[in-house]
């Protein structure tokens, strides 16, 4: 037999630490660094399971439940366990919604107390009074029989049923092992209600939590797990990148030691910083110490043809830019992203204008543009219309041929002004209300809002930004932002931090990181960069650089030359 490579003997290690819980009852919490194979670990759980107890869960009308925190991951799972009729893969939204959705009673009770529906039936003069409560598109509305949740209604009803007895019980004999993917990101409220109601109660089902909690980067997930009935399990495997980059993460991270596959395998780990340059660099909270936007672009191409000379092929780099006015620049919407205060407008799609482009019009434009008219509706959200006449068909392919000829040509005023006199599509209510509000607003009477002022100045932007927007979301880029690749490799890798995120200053974290403890008001911020910063240089298989475009201090400087050693920094040349 072929001697185990490192990496795969730590795997062992943790896989055969994970069966003797599965065998003895125990739960627990597979911690697995970025690369060690996290799904991998899952997969062979579920096998070992199903192996084991396959036929007597099918004969008690049982399953094993496995809850993912995406539909790829769902789907990935399903297919590389056959979708074997013993497990129930599904995300927690959907897992929930199975759980509570025969409770139609108690549910009518509970809509009626969440803060949303409130008022929502405070505005429209109702009460929920016989309606079936139903889940499907995620949109909270009001029909003539029928109430229907948002995503955010699922989790707390669940949350609310599970405080009965009765309820916990049909659980456990529905889900005699419950199975959590990326339990780091999954919902806080819920994992506490899971710790405080199953975890160590008598009967509760063996659960089995998967993910890293230095790998949170959603807002509202738990973060890290700890509870005195569950036993953790750390892989300490990488089976992604070469030693040169697994050895600055062990240094990042000594809690987590990981092992290599091959500890001759080349690599390269390259810092540059921008300390030098000595013009006047960008101010404000959320700017101050970052590089003017040009400057940025000419020290990213310096760094570039760096890395070429090095022998970096661009084609094999992914550039992950945790900074966004640089990523504005090169992407195309650099007007879009200074026309708000706060980028989570844009990147999270917090504002309402932003939502509708790129989660409804955009797909449903490219839907129209392919001639898939049932995908465009869905797209839009609702049903298809009704189309009894030629001259409806015709209406929508006029007004639609129009709207493509204004997104490439026009700005998302012209795009707003076409919607809201064809109506094909209608613009949701919250867009409306924002336009009418900005019509009727008198500034000879007040000083005009925020919110109307970036909505003035969103209609002046070339509608085109949005689609450059869109590509960038959707990944279709040589550039992205970390939340955007989670769990995916590249072979290079350059890294470009800078300041512009209202919740992210990456040289803070590193003065901090510094010091032998972080400042208790200081600690959730400090988390939140620190994992992010450690996702982003966790994703090459190869070669990892970074460049800095905030002036960094000499706290922060000794953190990076602890972390990735002192030969590795360099001064970008102007």
């Amino acid at each position: 037999m072929p001697k185990q490579s490192p990496a795969e003997h730590a795997s062992q290690v943790a896989l055969e630490q994970m069966f003797d819980c599965i065998n003895t009852g125990q739960s627990f919490l597979l911690e697995a660094g970025a690369g060690a194979g996290k799904t991998y670990s899952l997969i062979e759980a579920l096998r070992y399971l199903l192996k084991r107890d396959q036929a007597t869960l099918l004969r008690q009308n049982q399953q094993i439940a496995c809850i993912t925190f995406t539909n790829v991951a769902k789907d990935e799972i399903a297919a590389r366990t056959d979708r074997n009729p013993a497990i129930f893969c599904e995300t927690s939204h959907a897992f929930c919604w199975s759980l509570i959705s025969g409770f139609q009673k108690p549910l009518r009770a509970l809509v009626e107390q969440l803060p949303k529906w409130q008022e929502l039936l405070a505005e429209k003069g109702e009460c929920i009074g016989s309606r079936s409560i139903e889940y499907n598109l995620g949109h909270r509305s009001l029909r003539d029989s029928r109430a229907l949740l948002h995503h955010d209604d699922v989790l707390p009803l669940t949350i609310a049923l599970m405080g009965h007895a009765k309820f916990r019980s049909i659980v456990r004999d529905r889900f005699p092992i419950i199975l959590i993917d990326e339990y780091q990101d999954t919902d806080k409220d819920w994992i506490e209600a899971i710790k405080a109601l199953f975890l160590g109660q008598p009967e509760s089902p063996l659960f089995g939590f998967f993910g890293d909690h230095w790998q949170k980067i959603y807002d509202g997930g738990c973060g890290r797990l700890t509870h005195s009935s569950v036993t953790e399990i750390g892989k300490g495997a990488n089976f992604r990148s070469v030693k040169p980059v697994v050895d600055c993460l062990n240094r990042m991270r000594p809690g987590l030691n990981q092992c290599v596959t091959n500890p001759d395998a080349p690599g390269q780990v390259r810092v540059f910083l921008t300390n030098t340059w000595t013009g006047t660099r960008q101010a404000g909270a959320h700017w101050g110490g970052d590089l003017p936007t040009e400057v940025g672009k000419v020290a990213l191409n310096s760094v570039k043809q760096q890395l070429e000379a090095d022998g970096w092929n661009q084609q094999d780099t992914k550039i992950l830019m945790l900074t966004h006015r640089l990523l504005a620049a090169e992407q195309g919407y650099s007007n879009l992203a200074a026309n708000f205060t706060f980028n989570e407008a844009f990147t999270k799609k917090e504002h309402p204008h932003i939502a509708y482009f790129v989660d409804a019009l955009e797909p449903a434009c490219n839907a129209f543009a392919n001639h898939r008219y049932g995908l465009m509706f869905e797209a839009l959200g609702g049903r298809t219309p009704l189309l009894q006449r030629h001259q409806d068909k015709a209406a929508w392919d006029t007004a639609m041929n129009q709207l493509e000829k204004l997104r490439n040509e026009g700005t998302v005023g012209e795009v707003i002004k076409h919607l809201q006199s064809t109506r094909r599509p209608r613009l949701p209510d919250a867009i409306e209300k924002l336009e009418h509000e900005l019509e009727t607003f008198d500034s000879a009477e007040e000083d005009i809002p925020r919110r109307l002022t970036e909505l003035m100045g969103l209609h002046g932007t070339p509608y085109s930004e949005v689609q450059a927007l869109c590509r960038y979301l959707d990944g279709h880029s040589p550039f992205e932002t970390k939340h955007g690749v989670k769990g995916a490799q590249f072979e290079n890798v350059l890294v470009v931090v800078g300041r512009g995120w209202s919740k992210y200053n990456f040289g803070e974290m590193l003065e901090n990181a510094s010091r032998p403890t972080v400042p208790a008001n200081r600690q959730e911020k400090f988390e939140r960069n620190r994992n992010l910063f450690y996702v982003a240089c966790s994703r090459p298989q190869i070669r990892l650089a970074l460049l800095f475009t905030q002036e960094i201090s000499a706290p922060a400087s000794a953190t990076l030359r602890n972390w990735f050693g002192a030969d590795s920094i360099t001064e970008v040349q102007f």
